[in-house]
């Protein structure tokens, strides 16, 4: 049975628009390392340099290596005291540079000759070569990754201030499995996120759900169409303003989008395809605005072959890397086993009638 539309389809670059007029980035929040994790770095500390002087990069002995020139198992050099011995982080002592194995140092009693040569910073970690001085934990407006929660970590700063918007979803009846697969995109991308179920598909249960007070954008998942038990878009209408229902978007046509006072809204379908097309479209450009993230950056690869589009709908195309190009696996309706194996997406305008076999494509990676 076709899916019955809204009866006019507004283009995806005016719901967008109506979306984010007047929103700022949020005023960033301060977060210990395990929490700040995906979100967005703000303002970040300049660190001190690491290591803040030498120091031995393995276990051995601390020498300089301008007193071992020529030294060899048949041509020694002795020494005129005992070397320190220096674990792996320990401070080099003054006039060493350099750091001998073991058995490079033959010991007898108080006399010790050196078996082999050195040379300048074999075996150190120079003063400042893992952290220059005044380096940023991390680039205001990147996400926080791994890397820079390493650096956090070495140099003694146990928090981060970033961006991390709060996200309420409410899950209509029905449309867990969507539900389910937003909370964890959402997470990933370093969202605060809270799921609140509704009571019932119907208008009111779903308003109930809705708490503006409480985030800094909220989604819908399910009940946006227009059939007999779709009531999303009627309890959106009831808690502020509906800007736009039914989009030029494919997939995702039967999406909403509101404002309750300042918090945008997006009712997003039950179908998982659907849910994360719109998702991808919509709430994700929101995201970015509150994070202040700088702009992401597509991967160019030449198309292995053509898509085409229907000029005046904006359609959503799952790719996946193949020898070098890009490869189409999906348009229009997404299987799951397509949404689960694809690399990357692609944005096809609604001004576009697709793109040929062969041309340079900017696609946006689906795990960043």
């Amino acid at each position: 049975m076709t899916q019955r539309l809204p009866p006019s389809l507004a283009p995806l670059e005016t719901a967008l628009a109506a979306l984010v007029h007047g929103l700022e980035p949020l005023v960033p929040i301060v977060l210990p390392l395990s929490e700040a994790a995906g979100c967005i770095a703000a303002a970040t500390p300049l660190l001190a340099a690491h290591p803040r002087c030498d120091v031995a990069a393995a276990d051995g002995w601390a020498l300089c290596a301008n007193d071992l020139v020529g030294a060899s198992s048949y041509s020694p050099v002795a020494l005129t005291g005992l070397p320190v011995w220096v674990e792996a982080g320990d401070a080099m002592p003054d006039g060493c540079d350099c750091v001998l194995d073991e058995d490079a140092l033959d010991i007898d009693g108080p006399l010790a000759q050196v078996l082999a040569e050195g040379l300048p910073g074999q075996g150190v970690r120079r003063a400042g070569s893992d952290l220059a001085e005044d380096a940023p934990v991390a680039a205001a407006g990147h996400p926080v990754g791994s890397a820079a929660l390493l650096l956090a970590r070495v140099a003694g700063v146990d928090r981060l201030s970033v961006r991390r918007p709060r996200l309420q979803i409410v899950n209509v009846p029905g449309a867990s499995a969507a539900t389910h697969m937003i909370a964890d995109v959402a997470r990933a991308a370093g969202l605060d996120v809270s799921t609140h179920e509704a009571a019932a598909r119907d208008a009111a249960s779903i308003a109930a759900a809705l708490d503006a007070s409480t985030c800094d954008l909220a989604v819908t998942i399910g009940g946006s169409g227009v059939g007999r038990q779709d009531a999303a878009v009627t309890a959106l209408a009831r808690c502020g303003d509906l800007l736009a229902h039914g989009l030029a978007l494919r997939p995702g046509r039967t999406a909403a989008v509101a404002r309750m006072g300042q918090v945008p809204v997006v009712a997003l379908p039950g179908s998982p395809d659907h849910a994360l097309a719109a998702w991808l479209a919509l709430v994700r450009p929101v995201i970015d605005l509150l994070s202040a993230r700088r702009p992401r950056r597509p991967v160019t690869l030449q198309l292995a072959r053509k898509i085409a589009s229907q000029v005046g709908i904006a359609e959503l195309a799952l790719l996946v890397e193949e020898q070098g190009t890009w490869l189409p696996i999906a348009t229009g309706d997404w299987p799951l086993r397509a949404v689960a194996s694809a690399d990357a997406w692609l944005l096809i305008p609604g001004s576009s009638e697709g793109f040929a076999a062969g041309m340079p494509v900017g696609a946006y990676l689906m795990r960043e």
